[in-house]
Protein backbone atom coordinates (compact mmCIF):
# COMPACT_ATOMS: atom_id res chain seq x y z
CA UNK A 1 0.00 0.00 0.00
CA UNK A 2 1.25 2.97 -0.72
CA UNK A 3 1.72 6.23 1.88
CA UNK A 4 -0.11 9.37 0.54
CA UNK A 5 0.04 13.06 1.21
CA UNK A 6 -1.91 15.72 1.66
CA UNK A 7 -0.33 19.09 -0.42
CA UNK A 8 -1.84 22.53 -0.40
CA UNK A 9 -1.60 24.66 -2.66
CA UNK A 10 -1.69 28.42 -2.67
CA UNK A 11 -2.90 30.99 -5.60
CA UNK A 12 -3.69 33.91 -5.80
CA UNK A 13 -6.20 34.25 -9.36
CA UNK A 14 -8.36 31.50 -10.85
CA UNK A 15 -6.62 31.21 -13.76
CA UNK A 16 -3.84 29.92 -12.48
CA UNK A 17 -5.62 27.73 -10.01
CA UNK A 18 -7.84 26.28 -13.44
CA UNK A 19 -4.47 25.62 -15.22
CA UNK A 20 -3.06 23.80 -12.13
CA UNK A 21 -6.12 21.69 -12.05
CA UNK A 22 -5.59 20.52 -15.60
CA UNK A 23 -2.04 19.85 -14.94
CA UNK A 24 -2.83 17.28 -11.70
CA UNK A 25 -5.15 15.72 -14.20
CA UNK A 26 -2.53 15.43 -16.90
CA UNK A 27 -0.31 13.97 -14.10
CA UNK A 28 -3.27 11.12 -13.66
CA UNK A 29 -4.64 12.88 -10.35
CA UNK A 30 -8.31 12.58 -10.15
CA UNK A 31 -11.23 15.19 -9.43
CA UNK A 32 -11.80 13.54 -6.07
CA UNK A 33 -8.37 13.64 -5.02
CA UNK A 34 -7.97 17.67 -5.83
CA UNK A 35 -10.32 19.62 -3.12
CA UNK A 36 -10.40 23.37 -4.25
CA UNK A 37 -10.91 26.00 -1.08
CA UNK A 38 -11.75 29.47 -1.40
CA UNK A 39 -13.46 32.36 0.25
CA UNK A 40 -15.04 32.91 -2.82
CA UNK A 41 -17.66 31.18 -4.81
CA UNK A 42 -15.54 29.05 -7.91
CA UNK A 43 -17.74 27.27 -10.05
CA UNK A 44 -16.90 23.94 -11.42
CA UNK A 45 -16.67 25.75 -14.93
CA UNK A 46 -14.13 28.43 -13.95
CA UNK A 47 -12.08 25.42 -12.74
CA UNK A 48 -12.82 22.97 -16.17
CA UNK A 49 -13.75 20.22 -13.39
CA UNK A 50 -16.83 17.80 -13.63
CA UNK A 51 -20.78 19.27 -12.38
CA UNK A 52 -21.42 18.14 -9.22
CA UNK A 53 -25.00 16.29 -9.43
CA UNK A 54 -27.11 16.78 -6.36
CA UNK A 55 -30.33 14.35 -5.37
CA UNK A 56 -31.65 17.99 -3.81
CA UNK A 57 -34.95 17.89 -7.28
CA UNK A 58 -35.68 15.04 -6.85
CA UNK A 59 -36.05 14.71 -3.24
CA UNK A 60 -37.91 18.20 -3.50
CA UNK A 61 -40.41 16.25 -6.59
CA UNK A 62 -40.59 13.82 -3.77
CA UNK A 63 -41.89 16.32 -1.08
CA UNK A 64 -44.09 18.10 -3.53
CA UNK A 65 -46.15 15.05 -4.10
CA UNK A 66 -46.32 13.94 -1.10
CA UNK A 67 -47.16 17.32 0.55
CA UNK A 68 -50.07 17.22 -2.41
CA UNK A 69 -51.14 13.94 -1.58
CA UNK A 70 -51.56 14.95 2.12
CA UNK A 71 -53.63 17.95 0.90
CA UNK A 72 -55.59 15.96 -1.12
CA UNK A 73 -56.48 13.82 2.15
CA UNK A 74 -57.03 17.01 4.14
CA UNK A 75 -59.38 18.50 1.16
CA UNK A 76 -61.46 15.49 0.30
CA UNK A 77 -60.40 12.35 2.39
CA UNK A 78 -61.34 14.32 6.04
CA UNK A 79 -64.91 15.68 4.42
CA UNK A 80 -65.73 11.75 3.46
CA UNK A 81 -64.54 10.55 7.35
CA UNK A 82 -66.95 12.98 8.78
CA UNK A 83 -69.26 14.54 6.60
CA UNK A 84 -70.92 17.95 7.78
CA UNK A 85 -73.38 19.24 5.84
CA UNK A 86 -74.03 22.75 6.25
CA UNK A 87 -76.88 24.66 4.81
CA UNK A 88 -76.79 24.34 0.82
CA UNK A 89 -73.00 23.83 1.07
CA UNK A 90 -71.02 21.14 -1.28
CA UNK A 91 -69.52 18.54 1.07
CA UNK A 92 -66.33 19.05 -0.83
CA UNK A 93 -65.85 22.92 -2.24
CA UNK A 94 -63.24 23.31 -4.61
CA UNK A 95 -62.27 27.33 -3.30
CA UNK A 96 -60.87 26.07 -0.16
CA UNK A 97 -59.40 22.98 -1.33
CA UNK A 98 -57.22 24.67 -3.88
CA UNK A 99 -55.53 26.68 -0.86
CA UNK A 100 -55.54 23.34 1.03
CA UNK A 101 -53.75 21.80 -1.76
CA UNK A 102 -51.24 24.75 -2.47
CA UNK A 103 -50.39 25.07 1.17
CA UNK A 104 -49.12 21.41 1.71
CA UNK A 105 -47.72 21.01 -1.33
CA UNK A 106 -45.06 24.20 -0.60
CA UNK A 107 -45.02 22.76 2.95
CA UNK A 108 -43.46 19.08 1.48
CA UNK A 109 -41.31 21.01 -1.12
CA UNK A 110 -39.77 23.34 1.46
CA UNK A 111 -39.01 21.05 3.96
CA UNK A 112 -37.95 17.78 2.05
CA UNK A 113 -35.42 20.48 -0.13
CA UNK A 114 -34.12 21.33 3.28
CA UNK A 115 -33.44 18.03 4.67
CA UNK A 116 -32.10 17.58 1.11
CA UNK A 117 -30.08 19.83 1.02
CA UNK A 118 -28.79 19.19 4.93
CA UNK A 119 -28.44 15.51 3.98
CA UNK A 120 -26.35 16.59 0.45
CA UNK A 121 -23.81 19.02 2.34
CA UNK A 122 -23.19 15.97 4.78
CA UNK A 123 -23.66 18.08 7.62
CA UNK A 124 -22.48 17.83 10.74
CA UNK A 125 -19.23 16.33 9.74
CA UNK A 126 -17.21 15.83 13.35
CA UNK A 127 -14.33 14.87 11.15
CA UNK A 128 -11.02 16.77 10.86
CA UNK A 129 -10.80 19.51 8.63
CA UNK A 130 -8.15 21.58 7.13
CA UNK A 131 -7.81 25.14 8.07
CA UNK A 132 -6.22 27.72 5.57
CA UNK A 133 -5.98 31.02 7.04
CA UNK A 134 -4.58 32.36 3.75
CA UNK A 135 -8.48 32.06 2.33
CA UNK A 136 -9.47 35.10 4.37
CA UNK A 137 -7.25 37.35 2.33
CA UNK A 138 -8.34 36.09 -1.00
CA UNK A 139 -6.12 33.21 -1.80
CA UNK A 140 -7.36 29.94 -3.75
CA UNK A 141 -6.33 26.53 -2.75
CA UNK A 142 -5.59 23.38 -4.07
CA UNK A 143 -5.90 20.68 -1.64
CA UNK A 144 -4.03 17.33 -3.37
CA UNK A 145 -4.17 14.26 -2.13
CA UNK A 146 -1.28 12.22 -3.88
CA UNK A 147 1.00 9.14 -3.45
CA UNK A 148 4.23 9.61 -2.00
CA UNK A 149 6.23 9.02 -5.11
CA UNK A 150 4.22 11.43 -7.34
CA UNK A 151 5.03 14.48 -4.04
CA UNK A 152 8.18 16.22 -6.23
CA UNK A 153 6.42 16.21 -9.32
CA UNK A 154 3.39 17.74 -8.01
CA UNK A 155 5.08 20.70 -6.46
CA UNK A 156 7.04 21.02 -8.98
CA UNK A 157 3.89 21.27 -11.43
CA UNK A 158 2.10 23.68 -9.06
CA UNK A 159 5.25 25.85 -9.07
CA UNK A 160 4.96 26.28 -12.52
CA UNK A 161 1.18 26.74 -12.70
CA UNK A 162 1.73 29.65 -10.81
CA UNK A 163 0.88 28.65 -6.47
CA UNK A 164 2.75 31.21 -4.40
CA UNK A 165 3.47 28.12 -2.11
CA UNK A 166 3.12 24.09 -2.09
CA UNK A 167 3.34 22.78 1.33
CA UNK A 168 2.32 19.80 3.69
CA UNK A 169 -1.27 20.09 4.36
CA UNK A 170 -2.20 20.08 7.81
CA UNK A 171 -5.25 18.71 8.73
CA UNK A 172 -6.86 19.83 12.45
CA UNK A 173 -10.17 19.69 14.43
CA UNK A 174 -12.13 23.10 14.07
Amino acid sequence: MTEKNMLLALFEEVDPAAHAVDKLRSLGLDNEHVNVISGTPITEAMLGRPHQWTNVPRLAMGGAIGGMLVGIFFAFGTPTLYPVYVGGQPLYPVPPSIVVLFEMTMLGIMLSTFLGVFLDARFPSYSPKVYVPEISDGYIALLIDCPAEQEETVKKAMTEAGAESVKYAEVQPL
